[in-house]
């Protein structure tokens, strides 16, 4: 698939001229985290388009993920489709729910196809695993050969959420962790990490550098749903709030330096 067939409707062909560097070049160091998984959220794609995929912005990722591959971790994917439809949205105000999270469901397989491009574009060998079967675009889910996808050093994209309406894909990601056996989430936003409240509106939050699985939920902050944190409350797998915008923080992550937000026990 070529960048010129994915660019309508969705892309924007003014950005698609511009070229990414697929080396970023941060202090060398040793990652210590052997598996991840990220979540992106489909806005994270979109970028300042709001809608759709932003080429530019796709292709950074993608590098930014190539590098962090080269370390020798294992990279898993759990992408939302928030940059399309979402079932929850007013977009699907008078639809029945059920119909609403298929259409988000598939939405988010649009943009693993994007991303799946944009990573092989930066010659990162990518496998696309879909909770809903298409097998014509993409793997069915299978635990044991996403496993194995890892192991060869392939980057796995899961899409299709949970492949169950009323289930976020936060809650996909937290079960997909567990079932490759992830170290770590790395829940990749716009902020740098929790805060008490909203830092774009409230300018003294406070952000907490460590924060508890019971907190998260006492507090009701918006990390990630309530169902998504009881999983890995349940099985301790740590979750990792950083800022995506600020180039080379996945791999800073990855290496330990302390950035962003740690949820644990």
């Amino acid at each position: 698939m070529t960048p010129g067939r994915l660019r309508a409707p969705f892309f924007c062909a003014s950005s698609a001229r511009r070229t990414v560097s697929a080396t970023i070049q941060p202090p060398m160091s040793t990652p210590v985290f052997k598996r991840i998984l990220l979540k992106l959220s489909g806005e994270a794609l979109a970028a300042t388009q709001g809608f759709g995929v932003d080429p530019y912005r796709i292709h950074e990722i993608a590098a930014e993920l190539a590098d962090v591959r080269s370390l020798g971790v294992q990279i898993a994917i759990v992408v939302g489709g928030g940059n399309f439809f979402r079932g929850v949205t007013e977009q699907a105000k008078e639809m029945d729910r059920v119909s609403a999270d298929h259409m988000g469901m598939l939405a988010t397989v649009i943009n693993a196809l994007a991303l799946q491009d944009a990573l092989e574009k930066q010659g990162v060998f990518t496998r696309v695993q879909s909770a809903i079967e298409m097998n014509q675009v993409a793997e069915p889910f299978i635990r044991r050969r996403a496993i194995r996808h890892l192991e060869k050093g392939r980057v796995v994209i899961f899409a299709g959420g949970t492949g169950n309406p009323y289930f976020s894909t936060d809650t996909a990601a937290s079960l997909r962790a567990m079932e490759i056996k992830a170290e770590a989430i790395l829940k990749a936003t716009k902020v740098d990490g929790i805060y008490d409240a909203d830092p774009m509106l409230v300018k003294d939050a406070k952000k907490f550098s460590e924060i508890s699985y019971m907190e998260v939920l006492k507090q009701g902050l918006k990390v990630m749903d309530s169902t998504a944190i009881s999983l890995c409350k349940d099985n301790n797998l740590p979750i990792i709030i950083f800022n995506l915008n600020q180039r080379g923080n996945i791999r800073r992550v990855v290496s330990g330096e302390k950035i962003g937000s740690l949820v644990s026990a």
